[in-house]
């Protein structure tokens, strides 16, 4: 197993990345306690799926103290989004409609640049803008949602992210991220912009505001580095939610981009999609009297992983998938044809927002 900000590889034992990350399991009885103030629990939280957190318990307590937070997430534009990323988003739409709170979206158009040996900067900054019609397309409230650049606002960000700099020591960046002589400097610096959306907003209404971060558990090594600096500068430490990965379509590993036929792009088209479902690993038997007579493995199987992540909403219908697969009363042709059918009409409505959106990114996006 590995986990870094910038690589994800194996299988992922999450009660260890509890461990070696030092957060905190996200527990039932944490879960009720936001279930109480807003009636209801996502999907994503009922199945574990954000499964750690740092410090939401001290977000719920400041709420209740009528002290509102924002919200903080992003990505990293080093190609089209897959579904895997909209894993993160999707709860924080969720929570923006239920808190009624601000997103800040940042696109790390610098970042990826930095660590690629082959995206050029401007393709980067062309990948951030297709990735925000994605963000649009979810829903996001324009009037409280702010997406930018770290490029194209960083007359904004550039002199925060210095301050948070000079508190952060090579030692700690090398101890963190694992950085080399060979690193370049952009790398050891870049953690120090990561951070500044986690504090901006206070410094740009002068007063403290709770911030809370949805995130994939692979980006917390900067929110531990930005936890550390921030209260140095007079600021809260950021709250975060941790997310699980969305499986590849191969054997074990996260979707990753990298290996494009394991993944579920938002912009494939059907047939893409048909022929990525029908080709994927599964839990199933090496044979339909196999499956039969043996049944499935739907806990190895990334076909019922994502039914159970994103495409089935009624936990008994879940339940019901999981039981008949390894009773080998569904077979894996099954649960591929309606799997495809469902992430088909996902994308389709999704497509149509995502190009609607193209009129509608200056109500969202900042820029200097």
């Amino acid at each position: 197993m590995k986990v870094t900000p910038w690589e994800v590889e194996g299988k992922i034992n999450y009660d260890r990345l509890i461990k070696e990350f030092g957060t905190k399991p996200l527990t039932e009885k944490l879960l009720k306690r936001l279930e109480d103030i807003v009636g209801e629990l996502h999907p994503l939280l009922k199945r574990g799926i954000f499964f750690s957190h740092r410090d939401f318990d001290w977000i719920l307590d400041e709420y209740k103290k009528g002290n509102r937070f924002y919200l903080y997430t992003g990505r990293g534009p080093s190609g089209h989004t897959h579904l895997g990323h909209l894993i993160p988003w999707i709860l924080t739409k969720w929570l923006q409609d239920k808190f009624d709170a601000e997103l800040w979206f940042q696109l790390t158009d610098d970042e990826k640049f930095l660590f690629s040996q082959k995206l050029e900067l401007e393709e980067a900054n062309k990948y951030a803008y297709e990735n925000a019609l994605d963000v649009i397309a979810l829903g996001f409230d324009p009037d409280k949602t702010f997406i930018f650049t770290d490029i194209d606002y960083a007359g904004e960000l550039y002199p925060q992210a210095v301050k948070v700099a000079k508190k952060i020591t090579f030692s700690t960046a090398k101890a963190v991220f694992g950085f080399k002589n060979e690193s370049n400097v952009g790398q050891i610096f870049y953690t120090s912009m990561q951070a500044v959306p986690a504090f901006l907003p206070s410094v740009k209404k002068g007063k403290n505001i709770p911030c809370l971060i949805p995130l994939a558990i692979d980006q917390d090594p900067h929110f531990r580095v930005a936890r550390d600096v921030l209260p140095k500068l007079g600021y809260y430490k950021p709250a975060i939610l941790h997310s699980k990965f969305l499986p590849g379509l191969g054997e074990e590993g996260k979707m990753s981009a990298s290996q494009p036929q394991t993944c579920i792009f938002t912009t494939d088209k059907p047939d893409e999609v048909k022929k990525k479902i029908w080709n994927a690993f599964t839990g199933g038997g090496g044979s339909l009297k196999e499956q039969r007579e043996k049944g499935g493995k739907p806990d190895i199987c990334p076909i019922y992983q994502y039914y159970y992540y994103l495409f089935e909403e009624d936990d008994e219908k879940v339940k019901e998938i999981y039981t008949s697969c390894k009773s080998g009363a569904r077979t894996c042709g099954e649960c591929k044809k309606e799997l495809i059918k469902r992430i088909n009409s996902f994308l389709e409505k999704h497509q149509e927002k995502r190009e609607k959106a193209r009129k509608h990114l200056g109500e969202f996006v900042l820029k200097d």
